[in-house]
């Protein structure tokens, strides 16, 4: 109890001191603040940043882990595509996975104002969206169900829907899939274009290009002859990264026993963290050199101030140490004004920080659009700020603290 009190007593005097030299501090504290706000800021910001990274591999390559799934013959021929779906859809029931979809590439004949063109067209299931953080700026992905709708939806990009004269969606506007006298498509949403995007593309359900191609086996509604479906059909799942290693093992073992001993099956991940490394270790190593170096300049101009005010204190510290103030006590005292004062610094700074990374003009212009999940402030960098503040406060009260305990009494007297 004597001991709690003690640094409570310290702590309260070492408040007391900060209140009557606040002038000759003010300029130490700024200057810690805005070093803490730094540190806070470039942390916070660190994180939004390896978040849009995160995003954009995931565009491409899929959420940690997504298997793909792929299969071929030794002699080159193609491997039976209905036995290739089905022993699909059976491993996803059999193994519980919930976000699972082929991927098809093909092209429809599409016909616009300017004249017909055809358009690449992705064929999809639904989970596919989240499994790539497909981004939706005018309506909505497909919902699950839409595969039973008479008329096929489909997902455009801007390009495709600046050549439709940018509709409401909620009118449900509709094109020809396959030409003019095509199976009619109903647009339900648009993702956005790139920069260097010209020419109109779109997604589709998976069973609704199967259904277009059954219905026009010849491929005549296209203008590049029939799609791909079958040899170049792509299987892609997202589980559990702890789960993707002993799944990849399973799934090839069934896939095999289904399409025979002639069959070479693959199942691997491509997703950014299939190595097991970090891929952004670079980036956290550049942002916490930046953020220590801010922090030891902020430090070093507290402990010149900081010695500068012991000096002229010298004839009160002496004063104490004459009423029998201990060494100790002394030594606590004069670190304390200054851990205090960088800890009210440091909970400024990290305010200021916290305001600056969450308003929404600094999202936009660090996610550059590339953000959809943008992550809340992360704690670990404001308790990174206080602790840092608390750090450099001990650093920069330790000298003048060594310097206060060798004044002699004597020499205050004379001072």
């Amino acid at each position: 109890m004597r001991a709690l009190t003690g640094v409570l007593g310290a702590v309260l005097e070492a408040w007391q001191e900060v209140r009557i030299h606040r002038t000759r501090v003010l300029l130490s504290l700024i200057g810690v603040a805005v070093a803490v706000c730094s540190l806070t800021t470039v942390v916070a910001l660190g994180g939004i940043v390896q978040q849009a990274n995160a995003e954009m591999s995931e565009r491409t390559s899929g959420r940690p882990a997504t298997l793909y799934v792929s299969a071929y013959t030794n002699d080159g021929s193609t491997v039976d595509s209905a036995v290739m779906d089905a022993t699909w859809f059976e491993t996803i029931e059999r193994y519980d996975v919930r976000y699972a979809s082929r991927v098809m590439q093909s092209s429809e004949l599409v016909p616009f104002v300017t004249g017909a063109v055809d358009v690449p067209v992705q064929a999809v299931d639904q989970p596919y969206g989240d499994m790539h953080r497909i981004r939706v700026t005018e309506g909505a992905w497909f919902a699950p169900g839409d595969e039973d709708l008479l008329a096929p939806p489909v997902v455009v990009n801007e390009v495709f829907w600046d050549r439709l004269g940018r509709p409401d969606l909620r009118t449900r506007p509709t094109i020809r899939l396959g030409g003019e006298s095509g199976a009619v498509g109903v647009v339900v949403g648009v993702t956005p274009g790139a920069s260097w995007e010209t020419d109109p593309s779109m997604f589709l359900l998976a069973d609704d290009l199967v259904a277009l191609q059954a219905a026009d086996p010849s491929g005549a509604a296209t203008s590049s002859g029939p799609s791909f479906y079958g040899g170049s059909t792509s299987y892609e799942m997202w589980v559990p990264p702890e789960s993707a290693e002993a799944l990849t093992e399973a799934i090839r073992r069934d896939f095999t026993a289904a399409l025979g001993d002639a069959a070479q099956v693959d199942v691997n991940r491509q997703d950014y963290a299939q190595f097991g490394d970090d891929p952004f270790l670079t980036t956290k190593l550049v942002i916490g050199g930046i953020a220590v170096l801010v922090l030891l300049l902020g430090a070093l101009g507290l402990v010149n101030i900081a010695l500068v005010t012991v000096r002229q204190r010298v004839r009160e510290i002496g004063i104490r140490r004459s009423f029998g103030a201990t060494a100790g006590r002394v030594f606590f005292a004069v670190m304390m004004e200054s851990v205090v004062a960088t800890i009210a610094a440091g909970a400024a700074g990290v305010m200021a920080a916290i305001l600056i990374v969450q308003s929404p003009p600094m999202q936009e212009f660090v996610g550059q659009g590339l953000v959809s999940d943008f992550p809340p402030f992360p704690v670990d960098a404001a308790l990174l700020g206080l602790v840092a503040a608390t750090t450099v406060g001990a650093l920069a009260g330790l000298l003048p603290a060594l310097v206060a305990v060798r004044v002699r009494v004597i020499d205050a007297i004379r001072y």
